[in-house]
């Protein structure tokens, strides 16, 4: 019962959906035009999408697994710097004749 209760309320919402053309509603403008060109573009040019946004595909050519060469510029990070025990400030100090 409660299967077909939420079929039927299922099948009415996608019924529900409604397919057309989209479209200004009463009272909008396009907006203006951009920088540099003097006519406004009609809404069928917004919608379209320049070649240039959609990107190619890449297919990659390999098949099977494969050894990555070495790089040369994936080096360790640098050690950090040890300090010089005769320039730290407690040997200094406790060097000091009294």
């Amino acid at each position: 019962m409660k299967k077909a209760a939420v079929v039927l309320v299922l099948l009415s919402l996608a019924a529900c959906g409604q397919q057309s053309a989209l479209g200004l509603k009463p009272g909008q403008t396009l907006p203006p035009a951009p920088y540099g060109r003097a006519d406004k573009p009609a809404a069928s040019e917004l919608l379209t999408t320049p070649t240039i946004a959609i990107p190619e595909r890449s297919v990659e050519l390999r098949t099977r697994s494969e050894e990555r060469q070495d790089d040369p510029f994936d080096l360790p990070p640098p050690e950090a710097p040890q300090p010089d025990p005769a320039s730290s400030p407690t040997t200094a100090a406790s060097g000091q004749s009294e």
